[in-house]
């Protein structure tokens, strides 16, 4: 075998390692983190993405944002009052807007295998996504990052015992699409902003 192995170990050497980097079509596709998986898809659906270690990185990238959009003193909607002290940092108007500029919200989740936004109810009350503001800043962490639409209503399921929300929907495109497929028809896109708090 070594004597064999002497006259044509290149050869066989090579084929060798050729057959370990050939994977079986039965073999599963190696996948992607489910974290990195968002962030592509995300970004390829239009949107903004601005990731903070820290509270301290959120408060400099909402002031980035603000400042990078002219958003200063300007009318906002926020519907979630754990989010009404980033606004007053700001001096951004948030009681009964008539034109509001934004909204700043939270969600329920980040839908990793489209890149989309999961809402309810506790982000947007009843609103529509057309009666919503055409730009809107997230606010979410990475441990709401999940795989798929199916998983982000079992966490919904999970997270409200009782009075579970209403007005689950998702948000998927960020921006108009060049050339309208009937996957678009009837979407309305928005100029999104996530702000994604790492807390893993």
């Amino acid at each position: 075998m070594n004597l064999f192995r002497k006259f044509f170990g290149a050869a066989s050497e090579g084929s060798h390692d050729d057959k370990e980097g050939e994977l079986s079509p039965y073999h599963p596709e190696p996948q992607m983190p489910i974290d990195e998986l968002f962030t592509f898809n995300f970004k390829k659906n239009g949107g903004k993405f601005l990731y903070c270690e820290n509270l301290n990185e959120v408060h400099d990238n909402f002031e980035s944002i603000l400042e990078e959009n002219d958003w200063f003193e300007k009318e906002v909607m926020c519907l979630e009052p754990k989010l009404f002290s980033l606004l007053d940092e700001n001096k951004l108007n948030y009681t009964n807007p008539k034109n509001p500029t934004f909204l700043l919200a939270s969600c329920e989740n980040l839908i990793a295998d489209e890149g989309s936004i999961l809402f309810s109810s506790n982000q947007i009350r009843q609103n529509k996504p057309n009666d919503l503001p055409s730009h809107i800043v997230i606010l979410a962490t990475t441990s709401q990052i999940i795989g798929n639409k199916s998983d982000g209503l079992r966490e919904i399921k999970k997270r409200y015992d009782k009075e579970y929300p209403t007005n689950i929907t998702t948000f998927k495109y960020f921006e108009k699409a060049k050339e309208e497929d009937f996957l678009q028809y009837g979407s309305c896109p928005k100029n999104l902003y996530l702000l994604l708090l790492e807390d893993l």
